[in-house]
């Protein structure tokens, strides 16, 4: 029986299963640090489907993304096709074409914040799975600070991820987390405000415009009354004028 464990613990498939478990862990770890315990418990699912599974046991490695691997094979990547529209801490979940430019180039939207501090948080958990023990505080801001993915970022998204991971690399996961942590905090009593107005305005416009229409109604109804005794009048002053005309002609 241990030697059958021992073989399926030498295939690439369960190695990259241990990876993914184990990135998932400390994702959702840092997600419950910083209260985000919905996305914690969801972040990553679709790793696990064969669509990005499969291709991601093939070009297995363990000291890098097999994305990689299998970019530099293919030329392009279809399991982070695949990933990147389906999980929304992703930066590029978020581009789409320039209204400002309108000539067809791409560029990063405004994420909302708590995808930011999910991104934050996949960013230090991918760090200390590929990095193991050489893994330190800035290590996450290096690669980020590396990458060319940056460029395609909101302005916005740029500023709140560089706080972070200079937060991180100055002040320890410590500080760090207890900040991400309060700022959620303030984040979703924002998102509760700005829910709350919607509806309060929803209620009010309702209000108002039936208070319209039904003062509309009024004065509709009214005007059909005068219209009508309008014509009953003019009926009546029709009828003696042929009269007087009749008894003219006689």
């Amino acid at each position: 029986m241990m030697g059958i464990m021992d073989k399926i613990k030498e295939k690439k498939w369960f190695k990259h299963l241990q990876t993914i478990n184990e990135h998932k862990f400390e994702v959702g770890r840092n997600c419950f640090r910083c209260g985000l315990y919905k996305q914690g418990l969801l972040h990553d699912l679709s790793k696990y489907s064969p669509s990005e599974f499969l291709v991601g046991a093939k070009y297995y490695q363990g000291t890098r993304s097999p994305n990689d691997a299998e970019r530099e094979d293919k030329g392009y990547t279809s399991s982070w096709l695949h990933h990147k529209g389906r999980n929304k801490h992703h930066l590029e979940y978020w581009l789409d074409y320039d209204l400002v430019k309108r000539d067809g180039s791409m560029v990063g939207m405004k994420m909302p914040d708590n995808y930011i501090v999910e991104m934050f948080c996949d960013r230090v958990a991918a760090s200390k799975i590929y990095h193991k023990n050489d893994y330190t505080d800035r290590t996450a801001l290096d690669y980020f600070l590396n990458g060319k993915s940056k460029g395609a970022m909101h302005p916005y998204v740029r500023k709140k991820i560089n706080l972070l991971l200079n937060m991180l690399a100055e002040e320890g996961e410590e500080k760090t987390f207890r900040y991400a942590k309060r700022y959620m905090k303030e984040y979703k009593k924002y998102l509760k405000r700005q829910e709350y107005k919607k509806k309060l305005k929803k209620k009010l416009e309702k209000k108002y415009n039936d208070k319209a229409v039904r003062s509309l109604n009024k004065k509709y109804v009214r005007r059909i009354k005068r219209d009508r005794m309008g014509t009953r009048v003019s009926a009546c002053l029709e009828s003696i004028f042929n009269e007087i005309k009749n008894l003219r002609l006689k």
